[in-house]
C-alpha cells in the first residue's frame, strides 16, 4: 500500500506573507524567480526558509509520506521552489486557474474540491488557508476511514518545525506506517 500523501502549499507555507508592517521573517532569504508566463525582466520577489529543504527531506526521507505539491505554483513548484530548497523533483496537483476574487468562493478552500476528487487516500495537507469548512471535510473523510490532518501555518511566519513533527507522529500512528 503507498504511503499517504503530504500535500505541500508554497505561498504562506514556504513562502510567508510579509507582516502588516511589510516584513518578512529575518531567518527567510530573498530570491527572485520568473515562473511560467513572465518575462525574465519582470521577475517575483520570494522568501524562502533556507532549512526547510533539508527539514523536509528528514520527512520524505522516512518513507512514511509521498510529497506531492498542492500550490497554484503548480509546474513551478517543481522547477522553481523546490530547486531553491534542494529538494527532488516532486509531482504535483495539476490545480487549474479560476476566475475566483477570494480563495474561499464556496465558504472553503478553492483547491479543496480538485484535491476531493485526485487524493482518494490518506492524506496531510499543509496549507495557510483552510476554513472551518475545509477541518470538517478532514473530520469526515477520517470518519469514513480516509485519514486525514490538515495543518495550517501562520501565513506570516509559514512552515515551522512542530508542523513536520506532527506530520511525521500522525503519519507514524497510521495502520499503513505500522505494517510496513
Amino acid at each position: 500500500m503507498r504511503p499517504p500523501y503530504l500535500l505541500l502549499d508554497i505561498d504562506g507555507v514556504l513562502i510567508p506573507f510579509p507582516d502588516e508592517h511589510g516584513s518578512t521573517p529575518a531567518t527567510h532569504a530573498h530570491h527572485d524567480v520568473v515562473p511560467t508566463g513572465r518575462s525574465a525582466d519582470n521577475p517575483v520577489t520570494v522568501w524562502l526558509h533556507p532549512d526547510h529543504g533539508s527539514l523536509l527531506m528528514d520527512v520524505i526521507r522516512t518513507g512514511l509520506i509521498t510529497p506531492v505539491w498542492c500550490t497554484s505554483w503548480r509546474q513551478d513548484a517543481t522547477t522553481l521552489i523546490g530547486p531553491l530548497l534542494g529538494l527532488p523533483t516532486l509531482p504535483y496537483v495539476d490545480l487549474p486557474r479560476p476566475q475566483i476574487t477570494s480563495s474561499h468562493p464556496n465558504g472553503y478552500l478553492w483547491k479543496r474540491d480538485h484535491v476531493d476528487a485526485w487524493l482518494g487516500d490518506a492524506a496531510v495537507w499543509i496549507d495557510d488557508d483552510f476554513t472551518g469548512l475545509d477541518h470538517e471535510w478532514a473530520a469526515e473523510r477520517t470518519a469514513k476511514g480516509t485519514a486525514t490532518l490538515l495543518i495550517q501555518p501562520d501565513p506570516h511566519l509559514g512552515l515551522q518545525l512542530e508542523h513536520l513533527t506532527e506530520v511525521t507522529r500522525w503519519v507514524a500512528q497510521l495502520p499503513t506506517a505500522r505494517a510496513a
